[in-house]
């Protein structure tokens, strides 16, 4: 199964971009994570269809209203054992 990992650069801490992240995986039928990193960006790891990560992209590109990206960065990628079966907030 494909796999995406990024780093989501911006104003992209305070304005709700996890929950919106969460809710965006939770439509599409994707799992993985989402946290804020202490260097003020967001970073998601997931797992799902070709055609539903890239609408998720898409997603993550806009965020939610208040947000404002700057950047999707590609992180190295990660495992699918390493993704689970759900979509997770991680703190």
């Amino acid at each position: 199964m494909p796999t995406l990992h990024v780093s989501i650069e911006g104003r992209v801490q305070g304005v709700g971009f996890r929950w919106f992240v969460r809710q965006c995986a939770k439509r599409k039928g994707i799992s993985g994570w989402v946290m804020n990193n202490l260097n003020g960006t967001v970073e998601v790891a997931a797992k799902g269809g070709e055609a539903d990560l890239v609408r998720f992209r898409r997603d993550l590109q806009t965020g939610p209203s208040g947000a404002q990206v700057t950047a999707v960065k590609d992180l190295d990628p990660v495992t699918e054992s390493e993704l689970g079966d759900t979509f997770e907030v991680r703190r």
